[in-house]
């Protein structure tokens, strides 16, 4: 009993975290809010298509498919496959018309019908996705099976679990160095000419390196058997630098497919994995301090140290231009702000289990 409601309290939080995220990425930057004359009536009724592109479209369909996904899922633990995806469509659509009724008061947002119906259709696809994964009890059994035996059980393990899938979430974005926080900003570069010379930023590469040392810490409570927690943060890593390279690939310019890739967070990575080794050796109490303490640290160096320059940095290493970018990049900074007050609040959390 315990084991399935751990699973079903880590999908809540999933859920939960990406209805969030879909609130921000459609709102912000949350100013200039001001009524420009429009009836929500007018939205829905206009002629569809008026405000249509394919990249729109694949973009609100892609980024609703998780939400469907993970509220199904949820909920066929409980209810049956057709009340779950009846449940997750309609909180789709309902979250999707609440959006785009608000962006009719936002002055960098189109509020559109055609948007709603992507959204919608995203829903529905991620849905049936999950009742497809739920019809193969084998799947969520063996994925049970691996939960169980790398992670520890428990509400504040589930908690831990979702931080993880945040963190990664936030570092795929190609325009930030991997581990990074400061976004690319390089101006475009001609073929063949060799780019002004910088100099090596010590800061930088301690922000990397405490940003690699919290996921460590992170990984330190949640796993079964904390001697893992090295191997797991390789894995980790490989999986974000192999997300970045794809992503880099389809978004950004040609010569700027590699800058996420630089000394700073090669050095940054190296030193923290070499602390990170040594506090393997600590007592459990002990890492729950060094974790606190250098989420606190990472704090302080990336809001009163680093200049980090604001998300629209970043826009002359895209190929696209679209407002999308810039949401995520903008939640991609928010994701790094707030990650160390979550490992601390999870670390005091986890302090007695």
């Amino acid at each position: 009993m315990r084991t399935h409601t751990t699973h079903a309290r880590l999908r809540t939080w999933l859920t939960i975290g990406y209805a969030l995220f879909i609130v921000y990425a459609s709102l912000s930057p949350f100013t200039g809010w001001r009524n420009h004359g429009i009836e929500f009536s007018e939205v829905l009724n206009a002629q569809l298509g008026l405000s249509y592109t394919a990249f729109d479209s694949t973009a609100n369909i892609l980024s609703y498919l998780p939400l469907g996904f993970f509220i199904t899922l949820t909920l066929r633990e409980r209810f049956g496959a057709v009340s779950s995806a009846i449940f997750a469509l309609t909180s789709g659509i309902l979250l999707s018309m609440s959006m785009e009724y608000l962006q009719m008061y936002l002055p960098t947002r189109i509020s559109s019908n055609t948007d709603l119906l992507s959204n919608s259709f995203g829903t529905l696809a991620g849905a049936l996705l999950a009742v497809g994964l739920a019809s193969q009890p084998w799947i969520l059994y063996r994925l049970k099976g691996w939960r169980g035996n790398f992670f520890k059980l428990g509400k504040e393990v589930d908690f831990g679990l979702a931080m993880l899938s945040l963190w990664i979430f936030g570092q795929i974005n190609p325009s930030l160095p991997i581990l990074g926080n400061i976004f690319l900003s390089k101006v475009a570069q001609q073929p063949f000419v060799t780019p002004p010379p910088t100099t090596f930023d010590w800061w930088e590469c301690v922000a990397v390196s405490l940003n690699l040392l919290m996921l460590g810490a992170l990984l330190l409570s949640i796993l079964r058997i904390p001697k893992n927690a090295a191997i797991s943060l390789l894995v980790v890593l490989s999986v974000v630098a192999m997300a970045k390279f794809i992503a880099a690939t389809v978004l950004l310019k040609s010569w700027a497919l590699l800058l996420w890739i630089n000394s700073e967070a090669v050095v940054g990575i190296i030193l923290g994995i070499i602390v990170l080794l040594a506090v393997l050796g600590l007592s459990r109490v002990a890492v729950l301090i060094f974790g606190a303490v250098v989420a606190s640290l990472y704090l302080v160096v990336v809001n009163l140290v680093l200049d980090s320059n604001a998300p629209s940095a970043a826009a002359s290493v895209y190929h696209w231009h679209y407002g999308h970018l810039l949401n995520y990049n903008g939640l991609a900074q928010t994701i790094s702000l707030v990650f160390p007050l979550l490992l601390i609040l999870h670390l005091w959390r986890i302090r007695k289990v």
